[in-house]
């Protein structure tokens, strides 16, 4: 732990930011899926380009405000008003809603399908405002805030709690959720109204019990030639393991990409498993219990013991998930898969962390996010949909049809996961540490 920084408000802060922010990038990056899928029957291909159009804004954003909290030497403020706008533009999703639509735009129509198109182009405008926000609150400033604020003997602790979190927030969300009817629309107000709320009022409260670490870089710094710090190539000359961390960074996420947005679209239409929350509780709080844990076994052992075993289990469970279609075995196949996912997460942040040049925190995060979020939130998606393509469908109540995903997407994220070895090889070479 860095000096001057209280172990209880810093675990706080971890635990509860984290945690509320991972349950805003579930309405993110799982919710609105369904949300477009269930209103306004988004095909495949718009879902896919919702995701990437997120991806591109989230880079951007994080780019800019993390060396721009770099040079100011202020995590606080940009995470809490961050907080604050983010939970607001979550909000505004529950104005996006066929009636409403179709009244102010199309009230001579008697069709409500032009409405549930621009519903659909609103939701991913809207979606990139959200975006921009949350990025500038969690990816940039909280992500830099928490590599200023750990150090090489509690990384890989703290970025097992900070890793455990999305499987925690989609307990919190779905089993939160679970009695919502995802067809009607006053549900959906009702879901981004709570999580809006409680977003915002999390980041009033920041303000009361998260402590800056002052770390600031030199005065003589320019901004804008920091904002591309990272892409130098006598930086990435310096710094080898570090970009070779964020290759093997993008062709995980690639390979959870292919499958994560149509994820619970496949156990509710495919498997059919309407309790699926119920069903797949246990498997969260299993695998969110392994991460925290297995944090521990990077700080103890390194990075080569710690990243093996979890990317084999990732793979272990997309074989699972492939074949199996009982609850009991899709169970297990989900538990597997997870505890890979976030465990592998897990091990491949605390190494990053331990990599980024001191007093850069900042201006590193936006490279982070074109491996955590832009390559594979383009490239990911993209491989999903074309694997979707001649998916089975199904016809709706109003006579439109909606696909129905398969199987296939995790044939798809094991061959993309293969990739993720091939580089993770040269790299357990080249990092020193264990």
């Amino acid at each position: 732990m860095k000096t001057g920084t209280s172990k209880g408000k810093f675990y706080l802060a971890l635990v509860i930011f984290s945690l509320i922010g991972q349950v805003a990038w579930v309405v993110e990056n799982m919710y609105l899926n369904v949300f477009i899928y269930k209103m306004f029957h988004a095909t495949a291909e718009q879902i896919s380009l919702m995701v990437a159009a997120s991806a591109v804004t989230a880079t951007v954003t994080t780019l800019l405000i993390g060396a721009l909290s770099d040079k100011l030497g202020k995590r606080k403020v940009f995470i809490c008003a961050g907080y604050i706008l983010w939970g607001l533009s979550i909000l505004g999703f529950a104005l996006i809603r066929t009636d409403l639509v179709h009244s102010l735009f199309f009230p001579l129509v008697s069709s409500t399908l032009p409405a549930m198109g621009l519903c659909v182009t609103l939701t991913i405008a809207l979606d990139c405002v959200m975006t921009f926000f949350g990025s500038s609150a969690n990816d940039a400033a909280f992500n830099a805030w928490l590599t200023d604020a750990t150090d090489e003997t509690n990384r890989g602790a703290a970025e097992g709690i900070n890793a455990m979190m999305p499987l925690v927030a989609i307990l919190v969300v779905f089993g939160g959720f679970m009695g919502m009817d995802q067809s009607k629309a006053g549900d959906w107000t009702l879901i981004f109204t709570v999580i809006g709320g409680v977003v915002t009022a999390l980041g009033i409260a920041g303000f009361f019990f998260i402590q800056d670490t002052g770390t600031k870089i030199p005065e003589n710094q320019n901004y804008f030639a920091n904002i591309f710090y990272g892409f130098r190539p006598s930086v990435l000359k310096a710094n080898k393991p570090l970009y070779v961390t964020l290759l093997l960074l993008a062709l995980f996420n690639i390979s959870i990409q292919v499958f994560m947005p149509y994820l619970i679209l496949y156990y509710t239409e495919a498997l059919g498993l309407a309790d699926y929350v119920l069903i797949f509780a246990p498997a969260i709080i299993l695998s969110a219990a392994f991460t925290a844990v297995y944090g521990r076994v990077y700080d103890k052992f390194g990075f080569k013991t710690a990243i093996i075993p979890t990317l084999s289990m990732l793979m272990i469970g997309y074989v699972l998930l492939f074949f199996v279609r009982g609850t009991a075995l899709v169970f297990v196949g989900s538990l597997i898969m997870m505890c890979g996912f976030i465990g592998t997460g897990a091990v491949i942040g605390a190494l990053i962390r331990d990599c980024t040049p001191k007093n850069r925190a900042g201006m590193f995060q936006g490279l982070r996010i074109v491996g955590q979020v832009l390559i594979p939130g383009v490239v990911g998606p993209a491989i999903g949909a074309a694997v979707l393509q001649n998916a089975d469908t199904l016809v709706n109540s109003d006579g439109t049809t909606s696909f129905i995903p398969n199987e296939n997407i995790f044939l798809a994220a094991f061959i993309a996961a293969i990739f993720a070895w091939l580089v993770l090889i040269p790299l357990c070479k080249m990092v020193k540490k264990k």
